[in-house]
């Protein structure tokens, strides 16, 4: 992809109705577009919308990107916000547009989540129970891996065709409180180290820890509260899943980050770390029953 004029030459351009005087943009802020999924139906609000809203570019879940304002103009996706001590993130910053239903609240007892506008998304569509200080507890969409990749491919493009750009933060990091959008699941720190040449944190991970002996298991033990699965070992809003009290689970690694002890496991077909603390090792006897788990009643 190329940029001429503000505009790539590689995606569909439909111009935005509000679009404001000219920028020199230094950061890219991602946002969720809260709406419904279907293709278009985002873009086509915010491209004409009494509210004054626009974006720059709008990526739908199948990776289909269309641009709505040229890079170099600005658009009023920020609203209130501020940025290292400058306010107004509209005025220095182009916005991309997620297409994603937001936070989700649990349907009844099923596993299905109601989006605010009432529509009900099976478990199949890739929901994850997930809380973080920012956003509060909520269920939501994972990206598919189309959607992210195209963010990459369009991120990529514009590191290196806008030479005033330097950082990447999503809504809820220049609005606080106020926004939380991107979701939880979100891979920022990832697109950050992709984009901005750092240390990717899996790679980082994977160095700073050490395999375990094979076989190695633990189970969780929060007094009945659930434990936070982390796609890193960090605090940051990077929570994969919510793991239950007393579950057992293999363990892939240990290491030390930010003076805890974290253990890489296994839960649910997906790997994540999770804090040592919380889990403790699960020894068998000679008869080759694992000690220290509670006893099962029938």
């Amino acid at each position: 992809m190329a940029i001429k004029n503000g505009i790539l030459n590689d995606v569909t351009f439909r111009e935005a109705r509000h679009i404001g005087e000219r920028i020199v943009p230094e950061l890219v802020v991602v946002h969720d577009t809260a709406s419904r999924i279907e293709n278009g139906k985002a873009a086509d609000y915010l491209r004409d919308n009494a509210a004054k809203v626009s974006v720059h570019f709008v990526i739908e879940m199948d990776g289909t990107i269309e641009q709505q304002v040229p890079v170099d103009r600005r658009a009023n996706h920020a609203g209130k916000s501020h940025y290292h001590g400058r306010s107004g993130c509209n005025h220095f910053s182009i916005g991309i547009e997620l297409v994603n239903p937001g936070k989700l609240q649990a349907y009844g007892n099923s596993d299905q989540g109601v989006a605010w506008w009432g529509e009900r998304f099976p478990a199949a569509s890739g929901l994850i129970d997930a809380e973080t200080q920012e956003h509060g507890a909520g269920r939501w969409m994972q990206y598919p891996s189309a959607q992210i990749a195209a963010l990459i491919e369009l991120l990529q493009t514009l590191f290196a065709q806008v030479p005033s750009l330097k950082d990447i933060r999503t809504h809820w990091y220049i609005s606080p409180g106020r926004k939380i959008d991107t979701n939880p699941l979100f891979p920022l720190s990832h697109i950050r180290s992709l984009i901005l040449g750092r240390d990717d944190p899996d790679d980082m991970a994977d160095a700073l820890s050490d395999e375990v002996s094979p076989g190695e298991t633990v189970v969780i033990n929060t007094h009945g509260d659930t434990l936070n699965m982390r796609r890193w070992p960090s605090f940051n809003p990077n929570v994969v899943g919510k793991i239950p009290d007393e579950t057992i689970l293999p363990v892939l690694r240990r290491g030390r980050f930010g003076h805890r002890d974290w253990l890489l496991v296994v839960y649910g077909g997906q790997e994540g770390w999770i804090v040592a603390a919380y889990a403790d090792p699960v020894e068998e006897n000679a008869a080759g029953f694992a000690m220290g788990v509670p006893e099962v009643q029938l």
